[in-house]
């Protein structure tokens, strides 16, 4: 498999004209493109999604594309479904404790194609262990909206370009906080069963956080 190295810095850059190059291209069939781009980006908390996500931001809006970051750890489901079978289950966790159904129904649907463009940014407040009572937002034409967080690409979400983080077994429990490497066994089951890094649009890995490299799509293998 070939990697390019590339600088954090260059990564956000060259992220940033994907995903504009995506939004600003017709559909297969020729039509004009969509109203707006639903964007994943998938990683475990070691490799800091939301981070990646978030700083994709401002360079977008500088380049005249309305932008919107919402994480998937605000559409959790409520404690008593995640925690059934008890707070560090790795199976449940990988099964579910996001609250995929709700991120379609609140976002990705209405953000998608004859969507009505008005989405939710919170569903679920999982600190309070309630709802979110979030307001609806109305997107922009044209909204880049980038989805962060772990074990996205599993579950056929409608995603419109996928970007993944990933980082070796030795890696990923070398950069796990102590309290979560139960879920370990969670995203090994992710990288055998889905096999994440053979059909995301692009793949980034991040054993190093400050020498990430690009993993050129037509490389990848899983």
């Amino acid at each position: 498999m070939r990697v390019r190295p590339i600088s954090p810095d260059r990564l956000v850059a060259e992220l940033t004209e994907r995903l504009l190059t995506a939004a600003s291209a017709p559909a297969s069939d020729g039509s004009a493109p969509p109203d707006h781009l639903r964007v994943a980006v998938d990683g475990p908390p070691a490799a800091a999604p939301d981070r990646l996500a978030a700083a994709l931001i401002d360079p977008l809006r500088a380049r005249g594309r309305p932008a919107l970051h919402l994480r998937a750890g605000d559409f959790l489901r409520p404690a008593s479904v995640r925690y059934e079978f008890g707070r560090t289950n790795p199976d449940a966790y990988y099964e579910g404790w996001t609250d995929e159904a709700g991120l379609r129904r609140e976002v990705l649907d209405p953000a998608g194609p004859g969507g009505t463009g008005r989405v939710l940014p919170s569903l679920w407040d999982a600190a309070a262990d309630r709802a979110s009572r979030a307001a609806y937002q109305e997107l922009s034409p044209g909204t880049v909206l980038l989805v962060s967080g772990a074990l996205l690409l599993g579950g056929g979400l409608p995603f419109d370009v996928t970007v993944h983080l990933v980082l070796s077994p030795a890696a990923l429990a070398r950069r796990t906080d102590a309290a979560q490497r139960w879920t370990l066994p969670a995203f090994a089951r992710y990288a055998d069963e889905v096999v994440p890094a053979a059909f995301a649009d692009v793949v980034v890995r991040v054993d190093d956080p400050h020498h990430p490299a690009w993993v050129q799509r037509d490389e990848v293998t899983g």
